[in-house]
């Protein structure tokens, strides 16, 4: 059944979901930033969602053949990975939340949330036209 949808929404839609997902963990990672013996979690999806969606390392596009692109994106196939990567150091508090770097991640994840709900936006203002359009 053909959809009223660009096929790149269920694709936006999930990646938002991840992206909103990793807030809550820096914004967790921040709350926690004073409790004695916390570890600071990170949710990496970006390698899984590059592989469902068939790029290489350059960042290009892979063809089956000349004429079309892959279409294999399943937003069900990837999920985030949350981690709780803790490596020994000899300095003191180095294995400490870093305020820096989660206040520097959360613009980071708030500026791709916001682009992608731009992207969405795009798609329903088109079709929002082409249905005004279309009862003239």
């Amino acid at each position: 059944m053909k959809s009223l949808f660009e096929p790149n929404v269920d694709l936006v839609g999930k990646v938002m979901n991840l992206q909103l997902e990793r807030q809550n963990v820096v914004a967790s990672n921040i709350a926690n930033i004073k409790t004695k013996g916390y570890k600071p979690r990170k949710l990496e999806f970006e390698d899984q969602l590059q592989a469902a969606l068939g790029l290489n390392d350059t960042m290009k596009v892979r063809r089956t053949t000349e004429k079309h692109l892959p279409n294999s994106f399943d937003p069900a196939t990837f999920t985030g990975e949350a981690s709780e990567a803790f490596k020994p150091r000899i300095v003191n508090g180095e294995d400490r939340v870093d305020m820096d770097k989660e206040m520097a991640m959360m613009a980071k994840t708030n500026l791709a949330y916001t682009t992608l709900a731009t992207i969405i936006k795009s798609n329903f203002d088109g079709l929002r036209n082409v249905i005004q359009e279309g009862s003239r």
